[in-house]
């Protein structure tokens, strides 16, 4: 049964959405056709066990026995708690697709390890912290550019422990501290469904303007006795790096990140008002980006509107262009398109499209500004007083591969623009699962290098030092296994800007049904060998000696229906969200699914713990 949501309207058309727990599925499927083992699914296998025995050697030189991050720690948007936080990225998501049990341990041991960390570290100078850089399990007041990369694991954790009790009460405190449902947080106006600031978190919003001390933290040894990120070699550098960082008061963009909490909280819980609050505050940018000729401001006043004259303003949005010390030039830093996946979030949790179309038209608005430079049709990627700014060749492609992967249209591939996976996809390089497995354990071995001759000591190292010799290695699994995109770090385009704390989104995900785990049974490997708007092909093979029963589901949270599954002519009605196949060993088959992408409510539960 279709229902019909009435709360809002989107585009002139009402959202349509379905009962939050899928049909049941069939009686399982069995494949027992043989299958000698490609060479793609032994080298898939090869690359799940070299990441986790390269996880376990980096968290043993990088963490102590207390599971703490062994860093000098500090307070700052370069290298502070967020930073911290990431050490072990795509960790959880690795246990997801079939990585061992020892590596969802680990991570989960650090999370807790930073937590009791980053609570007990405390600030000088900086006032916000001077109690804890955490209060009640989360940052004290950041921007969500950076809480948002400090939640990369702990977004994605729920794929692996759904019922994890710590979880879920996280879950729940995190994303009410965005809802208005906690009295003491007023992050959020539930009235004008606006955020009061950019700087935000568990101590409340900044309503005033913010120093260079905010963002930079206590005086330390920077360029010295640490390695910058950013190249600066003083401490006074690094302040002056935020010399105009100071307008944060208002809502802006980034706040969108925090949906995520939200969208989590309801597939873990079924709690409506957590979809309600995050489809509320994601419909108001709808509106003000209609409001402001189909592009999304970086700066709302306190009211919820837009103003005509500086809608552009705000740290982080379409004219923030500040002057780098280092260098003496200024440089663009418009980050407005990461708040797509807030968008993205909204098609889960509603089945509606339509929210995707709004990235689409800014894109032609965009690209209606284009002029030619040199000869050459040039784009702007900026907006100031004195209008568009800081033209680059070529159209706009700001986030065309998300909204593509959302839609699945032919035009938003054209626009997206060249990529080995989509030609692999349609048929045209055959070779890619090779090449893009080999490259990713190409970046293990030079990341367990890295490791073995770091000449860092935990007092010389910074918190965002470990995070580029992490060694885990997902992208191509991610692509590969699943069909999806890894937005964390995304390989695909050089428009997609890196961010985290974002939703697995892809088309297929399994299931271990007799270990009763996420991932891939022990043996198997899994080939997505074609994406379509209603089918999926993808091949599946047991190599070990035993039989496996493998549950392929339809996306990360269950949001897409397999509507039948066809195995050598064969094809059997599934109507559900996943199905249950058997497989023996030695065998494989290509399977072509039938589906209707985003029918089901998301949902975290295991398959065989839904009603």
């Amino acid at each position: 049964m279709i229902v019909l949501d009435r709360r809002a309207l989107l585009g002139g058309a009402a959202m349509l959405t379905v009962p939050a727990v899928a049909r049941a599925a069939p009686a399982a499927i069995r494949i027992d056709g043989p299958m000698a083992p490609p060479a793609w699914a032994v080298m898939q296998r090869r690359l799940l066990d070299a990441n986790a025995a390269a996880c376990e050697a980096f968290y043993a030189t990088y963490v102590d026995a207390r599971d703490r991050l062994k860093v000098f720690e500090r307070w700052g948007a370069n290298d502070g708690p967020d930073d911290a936080a990431e050490a072990t990225n795509d960790w959880f998501l690795l246990h997801a697709l079939g990585g061992s049990d020892r590596i969802a341990a680990l991570a989960a041991r650090f999370w807790e390890g930073h937590i009791r960390q980053y609570s007990a570290a405390r600030t000088v100078d900086v006032p916000i912290a001077r109690q804890g850089m955490y209060y009640r399990e989360f940052p004290v007041q950041m921007d969500w550019q950076h809480n948002a990369e400090g939640l990369t694991s702990f977004n994605v954790q729920g794929l692996s422990m759904p019922r994890d009790r710590k979880l879920i009460e996280r879950t729940r405190r995190f994303a009410d501290f965005y809802t208005g449902r906690d009295p003491t947080v007023r992050n959020y106006d539930p009235r004008t469904r606006t955020m009061a600031s950019l700087l935000n978190g568990s101590r409340g919003p900044m309503l005033r303007e913010a120093t260079p001390l905010d963002w930079a933290g206590d005086p330390f040894a920077a360029g010295e006795r640490f390695h910058m990120e950013h190249g600066e070699t003083t401490y006074a550098q690094t302040l002056h790096h935020y010399d105009e960082y100071g307008d944060v008061v208002g809502d802006n963009p980034l706040n969108l990140q925090s949906t995520t909490l939200g969208l989590n909280a309801y597939a873990l819980t079924r709690e409506e008002h957590y979809r309600r609050w995050a489809l509320d505050y994601i419909d108001a940018w709808v509106d003000r980006a209609a409001a402001n000729g189909d592009i999304l401001p970086s700066r709302i006043r306190a009211d919820g509107s837009v103003g005509k004259d500086d809608w552009w303003k705000g740290v982080y949005g379409w004219g923030f262009s500040p002057l780098v010390p280092q260098t003496g030039e200024r440089e663009d830093r418009n980050r407005v398109p990461r708040s797509i996946t807030a968008f993205m979030g909204a098609v889960l949790l509603t089945g509606d499209q339509a929210y995707v179309d709004l990235w689409r038209r800014q894109n032609a608005r965009i690209n209606a500004a284009s002029r030619s430079i040199d000869g050459v049709l040039s784009a702007p990627t900026m907006y100031g007083p004195n209008g568009w700014y800081s033209f680059q060749p070529g159209p706009n492609r700001s986030n065309a591969f998300e909204i593509w992967y959302v839609s699945q249209r032919a035009d938003d591939l054209a626009a997206a623009g060249d990529h080995p996976w989509i030609d692999y996809l349609a048929g045209r390089n055959d070779h890619y699962p090779i090449k893009a497995m080999e490259a990713d354990l190409a970046r293990i071995a030079k990341r367990i290098e890295a490791r073995e001759k770091d000449p860092t000591t935990p007092d010389t190292r910074l918190a965002d030092w470990p995070i580029d010799i992490n060694p885990a290695s997902v992208a191509s699994l991610v692509q590969l296994m699943t069909g999806g995109l890894h937005i964390a770090r995304p390989p695909w385009s050089k428009t997609s800007p890196n961010q985290g704390g974002v939703p697995l989104h892809c088309r297929l995900r399994y299931f271990d049904a007799q270990a009763k785990r996420a991932g891939l049974p022990a043996d198997m490997a899994a080939l997505v060998h074609r994406l379509g708007d209603a089918e999926t092909d993808v091949t599946l093979i047991n190599m070990g000696r035993q039989p496996r029963d493998v549950v392929v589901q339809g996306g990360a949270y269950a949001e897409h229906r397999i509507d039948s599954m066809a195995i050598d002519g064969k094809t059997t009605a599934v109507g559900a969200s996943h199905v249950t196949i058997r497989i023996e060993p030695g065998c494989g088959a290509r399977l072509t699914l039938a589906m209707r992408r985003y029918a089901n409510r998301p949902t975290l539960d295991f398959p065989w713990n839904r009603a």
